[in-house]
């Protein structure tokens, strides 16, 4: 098991706690079509918050719990930043939580 499991398996649930305390968190999921978008970020179909509650933590807790290998790299900050490009104070605990992911990811198995 990779070393980083334990530490990105926190900030998963970090990214979900702020998307719940931001109000993003949906109990109903977008429609098959919507998810099935072939678009980075499935920009033309989901909303940001929507790709990372249906899209991006379900894939990095499957992920997670098979052991298989993690991502070489992520950008999800980068996207974030701009998607939030006029109002980054009211996502700082968002930012912070994808931050450290893409941190934990770049260390590279330890």
């Amino acid at each position: 098991m990779d070393s980083r499991a334990p530490e990105l398996a926190e900030q998963l649930l970090l990214i979900e706690r702020e998307l719940r305390a931001l109000g993003a968190w949906q109990t109903l999921p977008p429609s098959p079509q919507a998810l099935a978008s072939r678009e980075p970020f499935c920009v033309d179909t989901l909303t940001f918050e929507q790709w990372l509650q249906w899209i991006f933590l379900p894939r990095m807790k499957t992920i997670l719990e098979a052991g298989t290998a993690l991502p070489a790299a992520s950008g999800i900050l980068a996207m974030a930043e701009v998607v939030y490009r006029d109002s980054p104070s009211q996502v700082a605990g968002l930012l912070e939580a994808l931050k450290r992911f893409d941190l934990l990811i770049s260390l590279g198995e330890g």
